[in-house]
């Protein structure tokens, strides 16, 4: 569903002011949506989470682990596809609330796509360049919206996600290096640094982010993780035709509305990512090696 015709439609949770913003900046923020009894449900079973890790000795296409990672200090960078690891996240990223946040952006007929639960490890949690994500999982519209949900508060120190308003009215940027690594990472110098928002809010905000918008995180220096619930949607009549990077079973699954009989199609480009059918490269080490050069 494209743009105008979402922009119609009558926001459900958020308010109207919200949807502008959203609209106008490319990111908006809701603070304390989520209530406490979904928080307890997914802590606990992020909890539970942590406690597998450690018995995980190296990352693998599920697990991706944090520099210093053991069974006695568990040290998580990411979890892929929650949903396919424990119910309550699927019980979340399917309820009424989520939808409703999503309807609000994406249209009435709202369809997932993947799920991951970054967790910005205390005490050194890894850094994000900056980047747009919809290279990664291209689709027939720009409609796909990212649903960041803040297990606890989120402050400053923290590496908070950091997005630059209005840069998905711009162009999309080239994800590749000089040598073809997907590196997920767009140079300062090709956007305005005055533009950015530093996204900070207590724990059951979520941050609802446009698929062509630039964002980045810097490094945890807390003695505190600061856990982020990455859910994807997208209207339903919008069409990925790259090989999901983050597949699971209920990729696809209309969560709200109808499923559509006609496909949306928006007439920009997009890059195309490598070939996902063979499993998810993440551009970690590519971005760290481009970073360590940098400081020689």
């Amino acid at each position: 569903m494209l743009d105008d015709k979402i922009c119609l439609e009558k926001p459900l949770l958020i308010t109207s002011r919200q949807k502008e913003e959203y609209f106008e900046d490319g990111a908006v923020l809701i603070e304390s949506v989520v209530s406490e009894t979904w928080l307890h449900k997914i802590r606990r079973a992020s909890d539970e989470i942590i406690e597998r890790s450690r018995k995980i000795e190296q990352s693998n296409g599920q697990y991706i682990l944090e520099e210093g990672h053991s069974r006695d200090n568990p040290r998580l960078k990411r979890l892929s596809s929650p949903v396919d690891h424990h119910n309550a996240f699927w019980d979340f990223i399917s309820s009424e609330i989520s939808s409703q946040l999503a309807a609000d952006v994406v249209g009435p007929d709202v369809k997932y796509h993947h799920s991951k639960l970054n967790y910005k490890w205390a005490n050194g949690g890894t850094k994000f360049d900056w980047h747009q994500d919809i290279q990664s999982w291209p689709h027939t519209d720009y409609s796909p919206v990212t649903l960041g949900l803040f297990l606890y508060d989120c402050t400053s120190d923290q590496g908070p996600m950091v997005t630059i308003k209005k840069s998905h009215k711009g162009p999309l940027f080239n994800m590749y290096d000089k040598n073809q690594n997907w590196v997920l990472s767009i140079p300062e110098k090709e956007f305005n640094l005055n533009l950015a928002k530093e996204h900070t809010g207590p724990a059951g905000s979520v941050l609802l982010l446009n698929c062509r918008t630039i964002h980045s995180s810097r490094p945890n220096k807390s003695n505190r993780s600061r856990p982020m619930l990455l859910s994807v949607y997208s209207s339903a009549d919008s069409m990925p035709y790259t090989s999901n990077p983050i597949p699971s079973p209920y990729s696809g699954t209309i969560v709200r509305g109808k499923r559509a009989a006609w496909a949306s199609h928006d007439p920009r480009p997009c890059q195309l990512p490598p070939d996902w059918s063979t499993g998810y490269v993440g551009p970690w080490a590519h971005q760290n090696q481009k970073n360590e050069m940098g400081r020689t």
